[in-house]
């Protein structure tokens, strides 16, 4: 765990979804299944473009030139085999660091680039936070600023009380990081492991369970 100092103490945490709440492997295989492309093809494939700093969408295009992403999300849900987030697909420290976090009375927020649907689903598991929302249900991609400026919005705080938490340089941290919030990286995920020299994080962490020390630490000016 590395935590940079500051100034101004975070009141308020939001978190990525995709690797960071939640393991993408199982969605990542019924997309690769729906395709009628192998699995281990289909995550080749997708690190080859991060790799690259493409955008992961573009993989629908290389495995299905012209791919109506709303389309297939739609004929996936007629044939019975519609996204799914269960309890399951959560990380097994992701309900234990959401709850120490708001009984440490620290504002809790949930908001990443997922569907309505998706959003529809984190809410129904119950997490404990106090704001769950989605880049379709905001019209608004993040690295999109406006997507942050959203997220600080809900919080009711100014940006630089706020800690952002995700996997991703491109996505998470290098905007959050420009939005004037505080970025937590977590390394998990494929996209964690490919890293930006240029970007340096408030805090790096293995595991959410070290988020709430950390915090405290970063709040005492250690």
């Amino acid at each position: 765990m590395m935590i940079l100092g500051g100034s101004t103490v975070i009141t308020a945490v939001a978190f990525d979804v995709g690797e960071v709440l939640v393991d993408e492997t199982r969605e990542n295989a019924a997309w690769a299944d729906w395709l009628g492309v192998p699995r281990h093809t289909f995550s080749a494939v997708l690190g080859a473009l991060m790799a690259r700093g493409r955008d992961a969408a573009e993989i629908f295009q290389i495995f299905r030139p012209g791919f109506d992403f709303a389309r297939e999300r739609t004929r996936r849900e007629a044939a019975g085999r519609p996204e799914l987030i269960e309890e399951g697909d959560l990380y097994p420290d992701v309900r234990p660091a959401l709850t120490a976090l708001r009984e440490a009375g620290l504002w809790v927020g949930i908001a990443g680039n997922q569907t309505e649907r998706a959003g529809r689903l984190l809410r129904a598991l119950g997490l404990p936070a106090d704001l769950v929302g989605t880049s379709h249900e905001w019209s608004l991609r993040k690295p999109d600023p406006r997507f942050f400026a959203r997220v600080a919005r809900e919080a009711g705080r100014p940006p630089e009380e706020i800690l952002y938490v995700g996997d991703r340089w491109d996505n998470d941290i290098r905007p959050a990081l420009a939005a004037g919030m505080r970025a937590a990286h977590i390394r998990r995920g494929p996209w964690a492991y490919i890293d930006d020299a240029d970007v340096t994080p408030t805090m790096r962490v293995e595991s959410l369970a070290e988020l709430p020390a950390a915090i405290a630490a970063f709040n005492a000016g250690r």
